[in-house]
């Protein structure tokens, strides 16, 4: 239990966006600016605490740090249990900076007649941020569950409630996104249920009644101290993995990501793509590489196969596209077959940089969505065929277009480089095939980006086909607002490119194969446990 008197580091991270959502909420309607206002302050000062919380961090050592628990429901064993490792805290400083960014971007993207549109829109963006942040710090399995399911509530509204898309479109897609991640959560839910009652058969929790412990689970399981069949470890690795794998989303288990994306605004998007489903690939990386190790390896190779088929699949689908948003859609889908891939090398090389690739991935991502989402706003259509010329109108824009795609298609001195190169390196060394065809799919990513770079940007300017030509402006570059969006996501790219040891200092430890120790130490002291 934390200590009294020390600071709860971790609890103010995640409550600063909740509270300050319905603070939002409670503003009178008709104040529109006040809401942005609120809301952008508000996650600039949970940016804030987060660099204060990773001050706080020793890096270079394994463990969790930053421990809070507190008996939460004692008859289940289940407590609110907070830690912080090098993982988490990587992801958290890629979700308090993407937040006020994706406020920023989102400033235009809804409008306000007095009916509380754009209360509601940033009060769910902060709300998404809050319960991704609990997501990378619990562990109480059973608390995990509870946000990894409670997020979907908020991005549901996101999708079905605000874009350019129609209204039955956006809610066709929120549709679809609810009941796969629902589905997902049910199956997770089975599992969830089944270990609780391994956990009781073996005896873990008070009075060996059963617990939900992350640590006591994790433990007992690397120890084979888990009474249950391997056949039954492996159906609850599979149902924890399944609601991961949709989450992400990996090949079979995709097909809701292209249509949410393209169906909500940009910012809300790059919400979905580049943070909420990092907590599917981290949850593999913690609670199933943690929770089944022998499972893991079991499935590893299958699993890797996936992935493989994912990031080949991803990759042709993007090509074949004639939307632009929905092409890089499909470039997530590629990339995050090359994360899971690295979380199931079972190698430190693979998962550092499986980890990387998901910090790395969030910064490309975000910064090709938005500014392909700056583009679409001033013409009205998403359709690569109504585009031309643009680098002679707007070079900054087409400028900062064709970095980000050269980041997505992991061009050394770009972030994503480092990230895939272990990626490819780690799998290197357990399975050849899968590295092999994984580093051949990078030539597909450079056909879709240089492809659509050229069809777009540059060539004579082209009117659109799907617009009425007398409503058709020129286009214009980037406006101040704008660029303050894409700088620093593009600075981001180019210094994690050329120095990756400053998130991979903290990585590192946190994917070696150091046992976990059960102790709690005050979140004061920065200790492990």
């Amino acid at each position: 239990m934390t200590n009294s008197g020390t600071v709860p580091w971790l609890t103010v991270l995640w409550l600063l966006p909740a509270v300050a959502s319905l603070v939002v909420m409670l503003l009178p309607a008709g104040r529109a600016a006040d809401a942005r206002r609120v809301s952008l302050g508000a996650s600039l000062l949970t940016l804030g605490w987060a660099v204060v919380v990773a001050t706080r961090f020793s890096s270079g050592t394994g463990g969790y740090q930053l421990t809070e628990d507190v008996s939460w429901i004692p008859a289940f064993g289940a407590h609110y249990s907070l830690a912080l490792d090098g993982v988490g805290l990587a992801l958290i400083l890629l979700t308090t900076v993407l937040t006020p960014i994706l406020l920023l971007a989102g400033w235009r993207d809804v409008s306000d007649a007095g009916n509380r549109r754009v209360h509601i829109y940033v009060a769910l963006m902060l709300a998404v941020e809050s319960m991704v942040l609990m997501s990378f710090v619990a562990t109480d399995v059973l608390l995990f569950y509870i946000f990894f399911e409670a997020m979907l509530v908020p991005m549901y509204f996101l999708i079905g409630g605000f874009g350019a898309a129609d209204e039955g479109r956006r809610s066709r897609a929120a549709v679809k996104f609810l009941l796969y991640n629902l589905f997902g959560g049910l199956i997770m839910l089975a599992a969830l249920i089944g270990l609780y009652v391994v956990s009781s058969r073996s005896g873990l929790g008070p009075d060996g009644a059963g617990t939900f412990s992350f640590s006591d689970l994790a433990v007992a399981a690397s120890a084979g101290g888990l009474d249950a069949s391997q056949a039954t470890l492996d159906l609850l690795f599979l149902g924890f993995f399944f609601a991961f794998a949709v989450k992400a989303p990996l090949w079979p288990v995709h097909t809701w990501l292209p249509d949410a994306a393209v169906s909500t605004t940009p910012a809300a998007a790059v919400m979905m793509m580049a943070v909420m489903d990092k907590v599917g690939t981290f949850a593999m990386l913690r609670f199933c590489i943690g929770l089944f190790p022998d499972a893991s390896a079991r499935f590893a190779p299958w699993i890797s196969a996936l992935a493989v088929v994912s990031i080949v699949y991803g990759a042709l689908c993007a090509i074949g596209q004639r939307d632009v948003m929905r092409l890089i859609s499909y470039t997530s889908i590629s990339h995050f077959g090359f994360i899971v891939l690295g979380v199931f090398a079972l190698t430190g090389q693979g998962q550092s940089g499986s980890a990387l690739y998901m910090v790395n991935h969030g910064l490309s991502t975000a910064a090709l969505f938005l500014v392909a989402g700056f583009l679409v706003s001033q013409r009205g259509s998403s359709l690569i065929a109504d585009y031309g010329g643009v680098q002679k109108l707007a070079p900054v824009l087409a400028g900062t277009f064709l970095v980000a795609g050269l980041a997505t298609l992991s061009l050394p001195g770009l972030a994503p480089f480092v990230s895939e190169f272990l990626v490819i390196i780690g799998t290197f060394t357990r399975y050849p095939v899968a590295a092999i065809v994984a580093a051949s799919a990078l030539v597909l990513s450079a056909v879709y980006i240089l492809w659509t770079y050229q069809r777009m940007m540059s060539g004579p300017e082209r009117l659109s086909a799907t617009v009425d030509a007398g409503a058709q402006v020129p286009i214009r570059d980037l406006d101040l607002r704008q660029k303050a969006v894409v700088a620093p996501l593009i600075v981001g790219l180019l210094v994690l490119g050329f120095f990756p040891r400053l998130v991979l200092d903290y990585i590192d430890p946190a994917v070696s194969p150091a046992p976990i120790s059960t102790p709690a130490v005050s979140a004061g002291e920065g200790g492990h446990r």
